[in-house]
């Protein structure tokens, strides 16, 4: 999203209060413009707010304009009523994938628990006519783990004349933009090259699902559940198809906020069903998630398999110590009074500016950051946890930390389908294809021809 008044040159967003970060710009939706009001353009008439902004400075260009409005319902059912329609040369596989945190907004919303929201989400969707419904945890699995072996081999190369660290997570996508699009190098070389759950989940199910069930990628269209408005941007990503097809790994992403409006406005009779899993004749599978209620838990379990593979240390619970305010904490590994690893979690436009100055500076004692761009985390995104005027509706945030605390966690390494995944789809965990499928490559501020506000 593009704030009305940043420059390529200089973003306006320097706010540091809690009131200004609050600010927000009036923008019409395409449906004010038209003189028209659409079925599902309640959510598409909110505010844009300035704390959404990170991927502000006219980094987005006219045609990713174009293309992240067509990312709506309108779009979702356009595919639904062509599948109704004699023409089969024309029907599509609609397969959707849900990511993690959009479960416990599900939960919440209908008072259920997240298992249960599973179920109701997925027969809610079959019963629109979505063939396939996907959880995306495997996805942050991949993830994960790429990120895990990345830090270890990043730890290792560091040196004062080529610094490596602190490496930066890059499964946020707005994170991602703002760092791309703005900041460039010297911050670039620092994130994660591991794609994030959403990049792998569009390989999943464009390679090696499509292969599995004998389908041409074209053939499938692919729908994101998420909980913010920037993986609409991210599903925009030149590398986001897969190495071996063209065709783009997510084809519409929706925010979950969309989707409990199209539930609300749907009187279709819904019976629960199990969630649907790449190998196509497994059993269905316990609910789970990562460790870390506000994110994916890459600061967690990056933490602990660094301390075990760099020290020989076992890390439990780990413990997190919160310092400048609650969206930046520090976590530590000493030994003998000496600090052996330094990690942090910073949430938000505030602290990650306070990271960039720092390490711009080169007064930077961290060996890894969790970037976020929402305050709060993943749980806390736009697309899910906020009322109509913008604000975070924190009654309902905290009914999701309680149903997602509730989920059970479960380390990446031990799940069984990664590692056949790894084996069958990839040639094993370390073979060139890894690389190509589950790693990107970024780059610094472009020079787009022109741009445009985008209008949810």
């Amino acid at each position: 999203m593009k704030c009305e008044h940043c420059t390529r040159k200089e973003c306006s967003k320097k706010t540091k209060t809690d009131d200004q970060e609050n600010a927000s710009v009036e923008v019409p939706s395409p449906a004010q413009e038209n003189g028209e009001k659409g079925e599902f353009h309640k959510l598409a008439d909110a505010k844009i707010f300035l704390s959404d902004c990170l991927a502000c400075d006219s980094c987005v260009t006219a045609e990713e304009g174009v293309q992240v409005s067509q990312q709506n319902a309108k779009d979702f059912f356009r595919v639904l009523n062509l599948n109704k329609k004699c023409d089969t040369s024309k029907h599509k596989v609609l397969a959707v994938s849900v990511c993690p945190h959009s479960l416990p907004y599900f939960a919440a919303k209908f008072s259920l628990s997240v298992p249960d929201a599973s179920r109701r989400l997925c027969g809610f969707l079959k019963s629109l006519g979505v063939h396939y419904v996907f959880d995306m945890t495997i996805a942050a699995d991949f993830s994960i783990l790429e990120s895990q072996k990345e830090f270890v081999r990043r730890y290792h190369q560091h040196s004062e004349e080529e610094p490596t660290l602190p490496m930066l997570t890059s499964a946020c996508p707005g994170w991602v933009r703002y760092a791309e699009r703005v900041l460039g190098h010297p911050i670039t070389p620092h994130l994660c090259t591991a794609k994030s759950p959403q990049q792998i989940m569009g390989s999943l199910v464009k390679d090696y699902f499509a292969r599995r069930q004998n389908l041409s990628p074209d053939k499938i269209f692919h729908v994101i559940v998420a909980p913010c408005y920037d993986k609409k941007l991210e599903a925009l990503r030149e590398d986001v198809p897969t190495a071996l097809h063209s065709s783009r790994g997510a084809d519409c992403v929706l925010t979950s906020g969309e989707i409990v409006q199209i539930m609300e406005q749907s009187d279709l009779s819904v019976k629960d069903a199990a969630v649907d899993t790449l190998f196509g004749d497994q059993k269905e599978e316990e609910v789970r998630c990562h460790d870390g209620t506000s994110s994916d838990g890459y600061l967690a379990h990056i933490f602990r398999h660094a301390a075990k593979e760099l020290f020989n240390e076992d890390v439990g619970a780990v413990t997190y110590r919160t310092l400048r305010n609650k969206d930046f904490r520090e976590v530590t590994l000493e030994k003998n009074g000496e600090v052996l690893l330094r990690f942090a979690a910073a949430y938000g436009f505030r602290n990650i500016q306070n990271v960039v100055l720092k390490l711009k500076k080169g007064k930077f004692p961290y060996h890894f950051v969790e970037v976020l761009a929402c305050a709060g985390g993943c749980l806390s995104g736009r697309g899910q946890a906020h009322t109509e005027d913008g604000r975070v509706d924190r009654a309902l945030l905290r009914q999701m930390e309680g149903v997602c605390a509730a989920t059970p966690a479960q380390p990446p390494e031990t799940s069984a389908q990664v590692q056949g995944l790894y084996q069958e789809w990839l040639g094993g965990a370390d073979s060139p294809t890894v690389q190509a499928a589950l790693h990107t490559a970024y780059q610094g501020p472009g020079q787009p021809a022109s741009s445009r506000d985008i209008k949810w």
